[in-house]
């Protein structure tokens, strides 16, 4: 009970992450996918690959506005969610889709752009799974964070991809484009000082309020 009071946001945050595939495997097992279920697994693959990307952005700037340590340590593992459900999504579209026929592949590639932006995406994210653990930090240095800093641009590249899939309404992949624009004004050093000096003076100024009544 110690070590779950301890941990419990990693156990919500592992639990939450899974929970999608789960799902997703039980409702393919069931039957429970729409009329078109190679199209409803690859949009819901997709759909979790940018939320966890998203969430791995999100945990240095929510320590750096909160103060929430523990959302830090789930930074490598919600991008390494974000690389399982991406590659799941691509299988789907490769295997299932097109019964990895390489030819039809490339010219799919090729012809919608929205698929290029996708595959690089993935392409950016497969180095940043690789080099995710303390091994491949020490071994690259100063060299590890300018290369997982592209895990922005991944980002970037995931929501022009939804952009031009949807094509007509595009409210909702726009909507995440501002939450990843708001990500990255969190990162510049003047906001980050900005929030950490009003965290600490908030802090402070909860801690001598009870002195003054």
């Amino acid at each position: 009970m110690a070590w779950l009071r301890a941990n419990w946001f990693l156990v919500l945050a592992h639990t939450g992450a899974l929970l999608p595939l789960v799902v997703l495997v039980w409702d393919v097992a069931r039957g429970n996918l729409s009329v078109n279920p190679i199209q409803d697994i690859t949009f819901r693959t997709g759909k979790f690959a940018l939320l966890m990307l998203m969430l791995s952005l999100a945990c240095t700037p929510v320590n750096t506005v909160t103060g929430f340590r523990p959302a830090l340590r789930m930074r490598k593992w919600f991008g390494l969610y974000a690389f399982l459900y991406a590659a799941l999504h691509f299988l789907v579209f490769s295997v299932l889709d097109f019964g990895l026929d390489l030819g039809l592949i490339q010219r799919e590639i090729v012809e919608k752009r929205y698929i290029l932006a996708g595959l690089a995406a993935l392409l950016i994210l497969l180095p940043l799974a690789i080099t995710s653990t303390r091994g491949w930090q020490r071994r690259l240095g100063r060299t590890w964070k300018r290369l997982h800093r592209f895990a922005y641009l991944a980002g970037a590249l995931v929501i022009l991809h939804y952009v031009w899939l949807v094509k007509a309404d595009v409210r909702e992949p726009l909507l995440w484009g501002g939450a990843l624009a708001v990500l990255l004004i969190l990162r510049i050093p003047r906001a980050r000082t900005f929030f950490v000096n009003l965290r600490r003076r908030l802090s402070a100024s909860k801690a001598t309020t009870p002195a003054l009544q």
